[in-house]
């Protein structure tokens, strides 16, 4: 993937991501699947050739997605949600794309050593 489908694709996500968020309300908020519903569902080894991006994100609606518990969903009381909000993803998504760790082993150096 280079920089140009990097922010084509990357703005789909963005749109993925808030279609998702926008109906999550209307979604089931745990799964109705078995467990091992996964086994028939992706091959039983990894595949020799890269999967396009189109068939990873027809996967993670095909596959994923019927497995998933909604937590961030208004209708799940048990926990209280967590970079949820729009302005919470953008910096989750700027945090990956600069690699940040979020603190430096220089500073707890001195802390030790002191």
């Amino acid at each position: 993937m280079d920089a140009t489908e990097f922010r084509r694709r990357g703005k789909e996500m963005v749109d993925l991501v808030a279609d998702y968020l926008e109906n999550l309300e209307e979604r089931r908020v745990y799964p109705d699947v078995e467990p091992g519903y996964l086994r028939s569902l992706i091959p039983s080894e990894a595949p020799l050739d890269p999967d396009s991006y189109d068939d990873v994100i027809r996967d993670v609606h095909r596959v994923i997605m019927p497995g998933v518990t909604h937590w961030q969903s208004p209708h799940f009381h048990a926990y209280f949600p967590s970079a949820s909000s729009y302005p919470s993803l953008l910096g989750d998504m700027l945090s990956g794309g600069i690699g940040c760790v979020g603190f430096t082993w220089v500073r707890t150096q001195r802390h030790f050593f002191c």
